[in-house]
């Protein structure tokens, strides 16, 4: 179990705002309580490459939350393009197939040396279900399907995937441990589910086996964020 020192370095807080003000005031007073920053679609429509500039001034890594997924080759641009905001992780549909997933990954290593950001996979959206699921034509519980992606990205090359606390322990035992699992849809036991389906605590998707944790609403929606980030590093360790 990674102890308190280090538990705050597993989480990437997702700053789901428009308000550029407040998604800089809190990634500098998060700084130190958490491992990095998320900007998903909502941010960076609004404000591009250069409010993520101004979010990541504090020295926080990027966690680029855009989720590609078009042909290679368009795919391919816009993971070079994204290199100049140095991030740590960025992410496609692992649903475009692999030759989409190889030119990601191809891009990715044009990075400068030590700046080559994780090429990441989505499987199944943590909102969906396996009715959901069958309405765009999956006929598989959302567990084999996530398999099914997991495998297909680990061999196009990719660093990891995106996936659900719960399908944690079976992609392990799929894809093995070199092999980089994000997890969102992590609510502590105090906060609201909200819109997500498949979610768990903190501490019990460390446990499974989770690399990095994505936590939004109930760190940036708490009354004192720092103090709801310090009550979830006190949780993993």
């Amino acid at each position: 179990m990674v102890g308190i020192e280090h538990a705050w370095q597993r989480i990437f807080v997702a700053l789901d705002t428009t308000d550029v003000g407040r998604a800089v005031e809190l990634a500098h007073g998060l700084k130190g309580s958490v491992g990095g920053v998320k900007l998903g679609k909502e941010f960076f429509t609004a404000h591009g490459p250069e409010g993520a500039h101004r979010v990541t001034e504090c020295g926080m890594p990027l966690f680029l939350d855009l989720k590609y997924h078009d042909i290679p080759n368009t795919v391919a641009g816009a993971i070079r393009a994204s290199l100049a905001l140095n991030p740590f992780i960025v992410n496609v549909h692992a649903g475009g197939g692999r030759r989409m997933m190889e030119a990601a990954v191809g891009a990715a290593d044009q990075a400068e040396a030590g700046k080559r950001p994780n090429v990441i996979g989505v499987t199944v959206l943590t909102s969906m279900a396996r009715e959901d699921l069958a309405e765009v034509g999956i006929d598989e519980e959302p567990l084999e399907h996530v398999l099914r992606l997991g495998r297909l990205a680990k061999s196009s090359g990719l660093d990891g995937v995106v996936c659900s606390a719960k399908e944690v322990v079976a992609l392990r035992g799929s894809v093995g441990h070199d092999f980089m699992l994000v997890v969102p849809g992590i609510r502590p036991a105090w906060a609201s589910a909200d819109d997500q389906r498949r979610v768990v605590t903190p501490k019990d998707a460390i446990d499974l086996g989770a690399d990095y944790l994505v936590i939004g609403r109930p760190i940036t929606g708490h009354k004192d964020p720092t103090e709801a980030a310090r009550l979830i590093a006190e949780e993993l360790a």
